[in-house]
Order: C-alpha cells, then sequence, then structure tokens
C-alpha cells in the first residue's frame, strides 16, 4: 500500500504504539516545504551554478543547512534569520572559517533560492541584498 505520496507503506497488521510510531516516524522525513531556483528568462539557474563551483565539502554543508530548513520549516534562528520584505537567509558554515550565505523567499508553497555568496563583511554586500529583491520582484 502507497500513502499517495509515493512512500510504500505496510501498516495493515500495524496496532496501538507501533502504528503511531510508524506514522510519526515517516511524518518526520517529510519536508515540510518544498524548495526551488531562481531561473532566468533564458533558464539559467544562478544560485545552483554558484553551488555547483563550490568545492564539495562546502556544497556539502551548504545543502544540509538547506535541508534542515526545507525538512523543518520554520527553522529560523540559529541557521535561518529574516532579512525583511519577505527575504530570509540561511547561515552556512563552510571550510577554512568562512561563511555562505543563501537568500530567499518564501512563495506560498515553495522557498525559492535568488542568491548565494560567500560572506566577506559584518554585513550582507547591499549589491547581494538589491540582486535577491530584484529576483524576487521577477518571481512574484
Amino acid at each position: 500500500m502507497t500513502d499517495g505520496l509515493g512512500i510504500g507503506l505496510s501498516v495493515a497488521y500495524l496496532v496501538g504504539t507501533l502504528e503511531i510510531q510508524a506514522i510519526y516516524e515517516l511524518s518526520s522525513t517529510l519536508k515540510r516545504i518544498a524548495a526551488s531556483f531562481y531561473a532566468t528568462v533564458g533558464g539559467n539557474e544562478p544560485v545552483r551554478e554558484w553551488l555547483k563551483a563550490l568545492p564539495d565539502d562546502d556544497r556539502r554543508a551548504i545543502d544540509e543547512d538547506i535541508a534542515t530548513d526545507e525538512f523543518g520549516w520554520p527553522e529560523r534562528m540559529p541557521l535561518c534569520r529574516s532579512l525583511g520584505n519577505g527575504l530570509w537567509e540561511v547561515w552556512c558554515s563552510i571550510s577554512d572559517k568562512r561563511i555562505a550565505r543563501v537568500i530567499f523567499a518564501m512563495s506560498s508553497d515553495r522557498m525559492v533560492f535568488l542568491d548565494g555568496f560567500i560572506k566577506k563583511t559584518q554585513k550582507i554586500p547591499k549589491s547581494e541584498l538589491l540582486l535577491a529583491q530584484r529576483r524576487w520582484k521577477e518571481v512574484e
């Protein structure tokens, strides 16, 4: 038997506590919010391309932090923080004590990754914030 999401279940014989445990384990593994990448009119996905260009260890660390938000939304601090105007940032610690940021916005049913960069100063560079805002307006 399947649950309609393509996940095979054999719960017909489960009763009592075992059934509750199986339902809890299944629900805790499902994403709470889907994710997508901003795409240009030409179909390019700048954030995906930026991620692919990173070393494997850095990309893996960022993927894990993003997954935490996808599966635990609204996770918020310490991995995720509102930037205002509908924008959010995911904080990611990567190699050599560097910090990466992924800026995203929430549409009704998904998070849309708008920009990604390695943070070099205390504040988010204004150019990165403006870029994310412009891309969000295109998506809305």
